[in-house]
């Protein structure tokens, strides 16, 4: 895939007149190259691929990227600031394309002032243009091998999800549980770099990123769980609540509302669809109760080697749903000092609507 990705980088390069690329986000820098670990920066022109890191990563890095001229900036150059501008230079880069929305300030002005010493100060020759989205743009569509990664790491999540249902109970802390889930993860097959996974409970369900804590869980709880791993680096998103004992009504009607959301909105997402009809699907269950203004605006998103990208689904979107792009859907109800509820479902978009890769049971369950 690497190469085809690269290809796609030389055509924008020259559509929009740009002699080179540089890439610093780690998730673009492992979907252009097949790097799998960090601190890496690609420079890309239109005949040459440089892998610039220093020497943790170099025997990885020529492992992983045959294809890449690998550049250890440590010692040859000093920093990473250095390296890119020395290859800047060596190649004639008039102007260059980077990605404003991660490259810190500080080191876009360590590589602009590195230029202007190597021109011995007749200032730097190189002009600098924001190019962000694009890498993410070419993310958005997955390839078979990308759906089969995707797919893998939710078949993981359900599993871990059936386990972690045993060690629920009075009395077990929060953190104690999360603890559980992500190893459950990583015992089923995950990669072994999880990401924060949610869980809550009792009134703190309502926090819609509540970080898992010391409260142990009580009867009568709402336990909220929202997560996932990475197969390969792509990632799995799943979210269920269940409740400790027996439900009692609200807890049961705030339930079967959230289902109906979820179950609405999944039933009419199709390629074509605009994004901000899913929204309005989510909210028909709830338009005519007291629980309208608990629901969050933001029901969803893509998911790949980063667990929110492009579409965001809600009511302000200008995307149309795609097919081959795998997303979430995650509309909610949230009540401040009561607790809430959220199902969460990892999808396929297919030709003909979705398919739910992540298909725990989504019943009220009381343990």
């Amino acid at each position: 895939m690497s190469e085809t990705v690269y290809r796609k980088i030389v055509e924008y390069l020259e559509r929009e007149k740009l002699d080179a690329y540089f890439v610093s986000r780690t998730v673009n820098v492992r979907y252009v190259s097949g790097y799998s670990s960090d601190d890496a920066f690609l420079l890309l022109t239109k005949e040459k691929k440089y892998f610039i890191t220093d020497a943790r990563y170099t025997e990885l890095a020529a492992a992983e990227c045959p294809d890449y001229e690998l550049i250890e900036w440590k010692s040859a150059y000093g920093s990473a600031a250095a390296a890119a501008a020395a290859l800047i230079k060596e190649n004639g880069v008039r102007a260059a394309g980077y990605e404003e929305d991660h490259l810190t300030a500080g080191m876009l002005a360590r590589i602009r002032k590195e230029l202007d010493e190597q021109n011995a100060g007749g200032g730097s020759a190189t002009e600098f243009v924001p190019a962000d989205g694009v890498i993410e743009e070419m993310r958005k569509h997955k390839t078979p091998r990308e759906i089969e990664c995707a797919r893998a790491a939710c078949a993981i999540t359900v599993r871990a999800f059936d386990r972690i249902l045993q060690d629920i109970r009075p009395g077990v802390t929060e953190k104690e549980l999360a603890a559980n889930l992500s190893r459950y993860m990583v015992l089923e097959g995950a990669d072994t770099m999880p990401y924060g996974n949610i869980l809550i409970s009792g009134a703190r369900t309502s926090l819609l990123h509540g970080i898992p804590s010391d409260k142990a869980v009580a009867y009568g709880d709402f336990v909220l769980m929202d997560f996932g791993c990475q197969f390969h680096g792509y990632m799995s998103d799943m979210t269920r609540t269940v409740v400790v004992g027996r439900a009692n009504e609200k807890q049961k009607e705030v339930y079967r509302l959230e289902q109906q959301m979820v179950a609405e909105t999944e039933a009419v997402i199709k390629p074509g669809l605009p994004v901000k009809d899913a929204y309005e699907a989510s909210t028909r269950a709830i338009l005519n109760t007291e629980y309208l203004p608990y629901h969050y605006k933001g029901i969803g998103h893509g998911v790949g080697l980063f667990v929110h990208e492009h579409p965001f689904i809600g009511p302000a979107s200008k995307e149309v749903f795609e097919e081959n792009t795998v997303l979430t859907i995650e509309p909610g109800i949230y009540i401040p000092g009561w607790g809430g509820v959220r199902i969460e479902d990892t999808l396929l978009v297919t030709a003909d609507g979705v398919e739910n890769l992540t298909p725990a049971r989504k019943e009220l369950i009381e343990l």
